[in-house]
């Protein structure tokens, strides 16, 4: 299979990936937002809203809309990779083969990788009080639908639970848009409300996030917009990832404005 050539270890992991998946803040980090997610999911449950927390299509920061409820049950909708789980079979192969990512080896783990992805910090205890309080867990991830069996005994063997490709479990493939979300978000809205979108990346909340041409600092204040950051913890979660997606971006000038540059003194 690809990659069947075992790669050379290596002294240490990156930095992101140290912090992740091997520390006790990243764990820790894990553990209070899944919380979080679990007890806003309870709260709402208990409340029955009238409109999801889906963007309708053409939806916008100024024109925020969301779709409505109407009598359907309940759901909360989760990425799979580094929402539910982490990759560390793939990733320490990455690692050690000194490849920042090989995409037919993505494919082969997406097929085989079951048991070698633990489940994250949190999730299972989340997980099970979401599910006592009667709302359906379903998957939106952008593995390929090609590969709907393996990643299904993926989330499974990991603890998440049993998943139905086209009901429970959502694949790129499986709707329009290509890596865009928001064709399935609206497929699963047909038929469920939900009320809660917990993902690692902004595509997992919305597509209007992954708009072509906009730079780190607009990204980041669209995510600002009043419309959209009264959402975050209150619908939408997003979950710590410093290893990879389109958060790993931006110029000196995009991440450090040059308005706070700043020179050690004189003689120092």
């Amino acid at each position: 299979p690809a990659g069947s050539d075992t790669p050379a270890p290596v002294a240490a992991p990156p930095a992101g990936h140290q912090w992740l998946y091997g520390s006790a803040e990243g764990r820790i980090v894990m553990v209070q937002e899944w919380n979080a997610v679990a007890g806003y999911v309870e709260r709402m449950a208990a409340q029955r809203p009238n409109m999801s927390v889906v963007l309708a299509p053409g939806a916008s920061a100024e024109a925020p809309e969301f779709l409505a409820c109407g009598d359907k049950p309940l759901a909360a909708v989760f990425d799979a990779d580094e929402t539910l789980i982490w990759n560390l079979g793939s990733m320490a192969w990455h690692v050690r083969a000194g490849k920042e990512f090989d995409f037919p080896v993505w494919l082969d783990w997406e097929r085989t990788g079951a048991g070698k992805a633990a489940p994250i910090p949190g999730a299972l205890d989340a997980l099970a009080r979401i599910r006592a309080a009667g709302v359906e867990v379903i998957v939106n991830t952008n593995r390929e639908a090609e590969n709907a069996v393996g990643t299904a005994e993926t989330l499974e063997a990991a603890g998440i639970g049993t998943f139905a490709h086209g009901s429970t479990l959502w694949l790129r493939g499986d709707a329009p848009g290509g890596s865009g979300k928001d064709g399935r978000r609206n497929a699963i809205s047909d038929n469920y409300c939900v009320i809660t979108l917990i993902g690692d990346q902004l595509g997992d909340i919305a597509d209007i996030f992954n708009a072509k041409g906009l730079a780190p600092p607009q990204r980041k204040a669209l995510s600002a917009a009043p419309a959209f950051d009264a959402m975050w913890g209150k619908g939408w979660f997003i979950l710590p990832n410093p290893v990879y997606g389109p958060s790993i971006a931006g110029t000196m000038e995009d991440v450090f404005p040059p308005e706070t540059y700043w020179e050690p003194s004189a003689g120092e």
